[in-house]
């Protein structure tokens, strides 16, 4: 066994030291041992994906551990792409979760920790998984224990239960879809390892079903419209250490799985497919920014935000796909790494930006923009973290999700001359998209900074917040860290994505290269990041410079009361809230959220003509949630009244039922013979 093999090793020992110290030790000693063990699992994944990266092999083959089929695992740079980012996520996320022990389980907690290694370890390997039942029972091995970190406080908050059921149904649905696609994938190859399913020879028609299964299923845990509507709730409701894994690390895992099987095992397919990729993703991006920037919940915004991101990741991939099939390597592997460089972004300021959430929820115990405020002054590192994760999440220069969205524009502005009228259609769509969807990005979290945590307090947690303990601003630091990094020198990534590109493009086709300017592969685009922030800087100092030397030449400034107008002071009633500053927007996409507003009019006791309170209501809906699962939901309560009127407790009622079935079974074998 190799290093690689070691440290997978190490990670999957380490888990299970974690879960034992879950069960076994002291609650003053346990949360600060199982975030150490869970760290030290993610640790061991980072090392393992960054060898798998510089071409290090592995495979293993373990018989005895699953019955007839056994264990198979396997690493390539495209897994190990994956396994780095998730690794790295979950050492920070476990770190961060020491600092927020006791505020995120029940009482007790013992089951809540002892999932936590297990979601780490079963992550991990998700992308070292080299066979198909290896992947299954992986993948739903990582339902589960993402289920139970989910519904971590449902005995104190029903809206909790609310989003464990909502993801409950929808994971185990796509699992089935999952399922369902590999196994007839399996069945036509005649064996289940990736090596034999990269040999099958299936029919078009198979292959298209194959595809779309997968696609469903993958495609929901990534959180796709309109599977995507699990999402929200359970960032929003989970302990904001496992919203930090379940959106800037679990999410990944379903970009992965359609790349591995479309890309991979599959061999890249027809041109449809990947048009029906991209226009998903398009549908999410906008629709997830959309419902973003109409939240007053500061975590339901991240998650949206969420939805928003891996719909850009989609659309990278659904553009590969279709260049690769219309012949354009160059291009292809050019947005194919833009989707892999927006997972690696995505998952550092989605990391961080959750972080600093629940930094706030841990000061205020509200996640409500419209109370808060006024954190600048009292919580000011958890401040300029968040703005460090916004600036990546508005894809602004020089946040670093600038830079894998230009990269993403790149492919999809150069369109292919001979690629027929359905590429000339598509990709100036798409384009449109990426830019409105940035543009909407920037003011979702203009509004929850400078609401949040610039504005006045409107309420008392918010006026008495303090700031977060060392050990949680450190793991923020971190991850701060990593998105200035990756803002200011991401050519430094060009050799690894290079070759996780590699293994869907060919070894030959590199995106681009790194050093101070980034070179595009094939396409006459340079960007230099490091000196756009070096001018942004200049431009700064300068301004700043001339402003001072010109007031160096005025009268002395004198202090004198702010003009009022005669109202008085202003409160902090007087100023914007969340739902006020989005109110533009909302009017704007009227059409499309479909908000729900009401008036209620108190009347006083004394007279019906003179108004005791008038209060306005407004609150914006899941459309898709509403048209699409609303009637299904509704379906399946009027069958569940129908229980007691069948099952009434008359057993010849039961007879009855028996024998009516049994008939229609012999009559059925009997027509079918």
């Amino acid at each position: 066994m190799n290093t690689l093999g070691w440290a997978l090793t190490l990670g999957c020992g380490l888990a299970g030291l974690g879960v034992l110290t879950a069960v076994i030790t002291p609650r003053r000693l346990r949360a600060g041992l199982v975030g150490v063990c869970t760290a030290g699992t993610g640790a061991a994944g980072l090392v393992a994906g960054v060898l798998a990266l510089g071409g290090t092999p592995f495979g293993a083959q373990l018989p005895g551990v699953l019955p007839l089929a056994g264990v198979r695992l396997g690493l390539d740079p495209l897994g190990g792409w994956f396994l780095a980012v998730t690794g790295g996520v979950v050492v920070v996320a476990a770190l961060y979760r020491v600092g927020y022990a006791g505020h995120d389980h029940g009482p007790d907690g013992r089951g809540v920790l002892a999932a936590l290694p297990v979601f780490a370890a079963v992550m991990v390997l998700v992308p070292v998984a080299a066979s198909v039942s290896t992947l299954l029972v992986l993948w739903e091995l990582m339902a589960v224990a993402s289920l139970v970190l989910v519904l971590a406080e449902h005995r104190h908050r029903e809206a909790v239960a609310e989003a464990g059921r909502w993801y409950a149904v929808l994971t185990q649905a796509g699992f089935v879809a999952i399922l369902f696609g590999l196994v007839v994938f399996a069945g036509y190859a005649g064996g289940d390892s990736y090596a034999d399913l990269r040999a099958a020879h299936l029919p078009a028609g198979v292959a298209g079903v194959v595809f779309v299964l997968v696609l469903v299923g993958f495609g929901g845990k990534a959180g796709l419209v309109p599977l995507h509507v699990w999402l929200p709730r359970a960032h929003a409701e989970a302990p904001s250490s496992v919203s930090v894994l379940l959106s800037a690390a679990m999410v990944n895992l379903g970009v992965y799985g359609v790349v591995r099987v479309g890309f991979d095992l599959l061999g890249g397919g027809t041109r449809w497919w990947w048009l029906l990729v991209l226009g998903l993703g398009a549908v999410s991006a906008l629709y997830g920014i959309l419902q973003a920037a109409v939240a007053a919940d500061l975590k339901r915004l991240l998650g949206y935000s969420t939805v928003e991101n891996m719909g850009l990741v989609f659309v990278g991939l659904g553009a590969a796909g279709v260049f690769r099939a219309s012949g354009a390597p160059a291009l292809a592997a050019l947005a194919l790494a833009a989707a892999l460089l927006h997972v690696l972004n995505h998952a550092g300021f989605k990391a961080l930006l959750f972080a600093a959430a629940g930094s706030v929820v841990r000061a205020t115990g509200s996640r409500d923009l419209d109370a808060l405020g006024g954190l600048r002054a009292r919580m000011p590192v958890t401040t300029g973290l968040f703005a460090v994760g916004a600036l990546g999440a508005a894809a602004l220069p020089p946040g670093n999700g600038f830079v894998s969205e230009w990269l993403l524009l790149q492919s999809l502005v150069h369109v292919l001359p001979a690629g027929g009228v359905v590429i000339a259609v598509v990709m100036p769509v798409a384009v449109a998209v990426v830019a409105l969807t940035a543009g909407l990005a920037v003011a979702t979290f203009v509004k929850a900074l400078g609401v949040g945590f610039f504005a006045r307090p409107r309420s008392e947690p918010a006026a008495g917040a303090s700031e977060s303990p060392p050990v949680m601003l450190a793991a923020m630091g971190v991850l701060a860290a990593v998105c200035t990094g990756l803002a200011l020198i991401p050519g430094a990534l060009a050799p690894a994505l290079s070759g996780a590109v590699g293994v869907v493009t060919g070894p030959s086709s590199g995106a681009f290269a790194g050093g101070v300017r980034l070179r595009l592969s094939g396409i006459a685009s340079t960007m230099s990041p490091l000196l756009i922030v070096l001018a942004l800087a200049v431009a700064v100092a300068g301004t700043a410079l001339v402003v001072r030397l010109s007031a160096g030449r005025v009268e002395r400034r004198r202090a004198v009361p702010l003009w009022d107008c005669g109202a008085g002071a202003p409160t902090a009633r007087m100023q914007y809230t969340a739902t006020s500053f989005a109110q533009p927007l909302q009017l704007v996409f009227d059409e499309v959220l479909a908000p729900e507003t009401g008036v209620d009019v108190t009347p006083l006791a004394e007279s019906g003509y003179l108004l005791a309170r008038v209060a306005y209501r407004t609150r914006v809906p899941d459309r898709v949630e509403n048209t699409l699962y609303g009637p299904v939901l509704r379906a399946i309560r009027r069958l569940g009244r129908l229980g007691p009127v069948l099952a009434n407790g008359s057993v010849h009622r039961y007879l009855a039922y028996g024998f009516v079935g049994v008939t229609s079974l012999l009559l059925i074998l009997a027509v079918a013979r």
